[in-house]
C-alpha cells in the first residue's frame, strides 16, 4: 500500500518535471510584418494566438524591437551627419541661383511674348490681305457684270432701233435686225409671221420672245450687282426706253393678233404668246391695260 503511494507520488512528480521543450518556441516578430500599407493592430494581434507566448513576453518583446530601431536611426544620423551639414553648407548661397534661374525664365518668357507678337501681326496682316483679295475679286465680278450690262443695253438699242444715232460709236456699225436675226437663229425673223387681213405680215414673235428675254436678263443682272449701283442708276433712262419699246410692240403684236380677218386658231395661239411675254417681263398690269384697250 505505502509502496503504491509512493510509487503514485514518483508518478506524480515524474508529470510535473517533465521537460517543457516540446511546446512550440514563439518566433522572433518580424519587420515586415508593421510595413503593410494596410496594417491593423487588431488583425495583427489575432494572428498570434498560437505564439503560446504571454502578454507581458509580448510587450517586452515589442519594446526591444522599438529600442532596435531607435538605436538604427541614431547610428544612421550618426553614419550621416557630415553630409546632413554638406547638405546645409550647398543650400547657402542658393539664393543667387534661385534669382539666376528667374532672369532666365523672364528672358525667355519676353522673348516667347516678342515671338507671340509678331506671329499675331503676321496672322492680321495676312487675314488683311485676304479680305483686300476677296474685295478685289469681288470688284472684279461686279465689272464683268457692269460690262455685260452695257453690251447687252446697248445690242437691244440697236435691235429696237432707239440707239442715239446723232452720236455714232466710231468703228461700230449699227445692227441689221433682220442679219442680226439670221445669224442667232439660222432662219428668218419672219418664219412664224402670221398673213393679216390686209396681206401684210405680222410682227414676229421670235424677235419678240428674244427682246423679252434679254430684258429679263438685263434685270437679273441688277439685281446681282444691285440696283442703287452708280453706273447702274445712270443707264435707267436707257433700259427705261427699252422697256418701253419692247412693251410698245407687244401692245401692237396683241392689236395684230386679235384683228379681224385673221385665222382664228392662229389668233388665239398668238394672243396666249404675246400674254406669256407681257408675263415673263413681269407686266402683267400692262398686259391687262392691253386688252382693256382692245375691248374698247
Amino acid at each position: 500500500m505505502d509502496g503504491l503511494q509512493f510509487g503514485d507520488s514518483d508518478s506524480s512528480s515524474s508529470d510535473f518535471d517533465e521537460d517543457p521543450s516540446g511546446l512550440p518556441f514563439p518566433e522572433p516578430l518580424s519587420r515586415t510584418s508593421f510595413l503593410a500599407p494596410d496594417f491593423d493592430p487588431a488583425t495583427f494581434l489575432a494572428s498570434l494566438t498560437n505564439r503560446h507566448q504571454s502578454l507581458e513576453d509580448l510587450r517586452q518583446e515589442l519594446r526591444g524591437l522599438e529600442q532596435s530601431l531607435n538605436k538604427e536611426l541614431l547610428d544612421l544620423v550618426n553614419e550621416n551627419y557630415q553630409d546632413f551639414l554638406s547638405l546645409g553648407t550647398a543650400l547657402r548661397g542658393g539664393e543667387e541661383k534661385v534669382e539666376g534661374v528667374k532672369v532666365g525664365v523672364l528672358s525667355f518668357q519676353r522673348d516667347v511674348t516678342a515671338i507671340r507678337d509678331k506671329v499675331e501681326a503676321r496672322r492680321k496682316e495676312v487675314e488683311e490681305l485676304l479680305n483686300e483679295k476677296r474685295r478685289l475679286r469681288t470688284n472684279a465680278d461686279i465689272g464683268k457684270e457692269l460690262l455685260d450690262y452695257a453690251d447687252r443695253v446697248e445690242e437691244l438699242e440697236h435691235r429696237l432701233m432707239i440707239a442715239d444715232k446723232s452720236s455714232p460709236q466710231e468703228g461700230v456699225t449699227p445692227y441689221d435686225s433682220d442679219t442680226e436675226s439670221d445669224l442667232y437663229s439660222g432662219e428668218s425673223d419672219d418664219s412664224d409671221d402670221d398673213e393679216l387681213a390686209d396681206g401684210s405680215s405680222g410682227i414676229s414673235l421670235k424677235r419678240m420672245k428674244r427682246h423679252a428675254q434679254k430684258f429679263v436678263y438685263l434685270t437679273s443682272i441688277a439685281a446681282r450687282v444691285g440696283e442703287k449701283h452708280p453706273f447702274l442708276v445712270a443707264q435707267q433712262p436707257r433700259v427705261a426706253k427699252i422697256k418701253s419699246t419692247v412693251l410698245l410692240d407687244l401692245k401692237n403684236a396683241l392689236e395684230q393678233a386679235t384683228a379681224a380677218g385673221a385665222k382664228q386658231g392662229n389668233r388665239d395661239g398668238r394672243t396666249m404668246a404675246i400674254l406669256r411675254l407681257y408675263d415673263l417681263m413681269g407686266e402683267d398690269v400692262s398686259a391687262v391695260a392691253a386688252l382693256k384697250n382692245l375691248k374698247l
